[in-house]
């Protein structure tokens, strides 16, 4: 007698829709993205009636362009890293780097840094379930250095603007900076430094994570797009404005003078400029897009975008919530001198 065992795993009804749904969108904007350029000039010239060359057409057409170009790229990108993102929960990602080989496990929290949902406002949650995980101190550093620098927000805004080359030697280098980073603090041995009331928090046990269909990854990548474009989308105008202002009205080579290869001084200058600051992927990455526009080396406003989005003043304030002032400024200083060694290479390489 044979005994049926084979479970009715019928399609789900949503899957095809979804499917055609996203195909439709495909198709739609990719036909959009083609004709950025000329919707420009066709609105910044024809509609508006602004003479060709003057600094204001400049601005306009600069802000008319970039404006829709980096958040089609942001909804398409943020969509798909949302459906990757439905993979890895808080409780399935501190699994993962629980019980790691240091090393392995530095190499790791930076890569899950890049997919994972979390910033700087998360530090403190992540950081005590990290480490009352069985995490060790310096992977759980390089997962909270990876998180907020090298963040899909970041890559494909590069990406949009600069190429796949800047946009790839900027994951590299920001991973690479996590990984160091994290390996050297471990090495340091200053769990002491840790605040004594973080230890006795027991870590929550977390519900065995629910087995996704397809159907429901693809709504996990829509609310992932809606939640994150709805959040930055005014940051990223108010950043292409600045941007706008700068390549419409600031002189040719202008910033050269003061954030050139020539200034040796200007990799530390912005790196302590771009601390105090307070700002996110999506307004600042326009903003260097606009300087190297002026005359700006490479490397100097990538130091400044690392230091304003990894080593900004808030994520230090929340730390210290969890972290002796000793521990903090040794976070500091390895993440800062890293993104220094970054901003000296990128300006000999270009």
């Amino acid at each position: 007698m044979t005994t049926s065992t084979t479970t009715d795993r019928r399609i789900d009804p949503r899957l095809p829709r979804y499917l055609a749904a996203c195909a439709a969108t495909v198709v739609v904007w990719v036909a959009a993205y083609w004709n950025l350029q000329p919707f420009a000039a066709w609105l910044t010239y024809r509609v508006i009636g602004l003479d060709a060359g003057s600094h204001l057409a400049s601005a306009v057409e600069f802000f008319v362009f970039e404006s829709p170009k980096v958040l089609m790229l942001l909804v398409l990108v943020v969509f798909g890293v949302g459906i990757v993102r439905s993979f890895f929960t808080p409780e399935r990602t501190r699994r993962i780097l629980a019980g790691k080989r240091e090393s392995v496990g530095n190499v790791l929290a930076a890569l899950l840094g890049i997919v994972t949902p979390f910033c700087s406002c998360s530090a403190v949650p992540l950081f005590i379930g990290f480490v009352t995980a069985g995490v060790p101190l310096g992977v759980t550093f390089s997962f909270l250095i990876s998180a907020p620098m090298v963040n899909e927000v970041a890559v494909v805004l590069l990406f949009g603007l600069f190429g796949w080359k800047v946009a790839g030697l900027y994951t590299g280098t920001g991973v690479l900076i996590a990984v160091v980073s994290g390996w050297t603090i471990g090495r340091l041995h200053m769990e002491h430094h840790v605040e004594e009331w973080v230890f006795k928090t027991r870590a929550g046990g977390g519900l065995d994570e629910e087995r996704l269909e397809w159907a429901d990854r693809i709504e996990a990548g829509w609310q992932a797009m809606k939640e994150i474009v709805g959040k930055v989308w005014p940051y990223v105008l108010a950043g292409i404005a600045v941007g706008a202002g700068i390549h419409g009205y600031v002189p040719e080579n202008f910033m050269a003078s003061i954030m050139g290869k020539s200034a040796w001084w200007s990799v530390p200058v912005a790196v302590l400029i771009g601390i105090p600051m307070y700002s996110n992927a999506a307004g600042i990455i326009p903003v260097v897009q606009a300087l190297l526009g002026k005359g700006a080396a490479l490397g100097t406003v990538l130091a400044f975008m690392m230091a304003v989005i990894g080593l900004s003043l808030p994520e230090t304030i929340i730390l210290r919530r969890v972290l002796k002032p000793t521990l903090i400024a040794v976070f500091v200083g390895v993440v800062g001198t890293g993104i220094l060694l970054v901003g000296y290479l990128f300006n000999v390489i270009f």
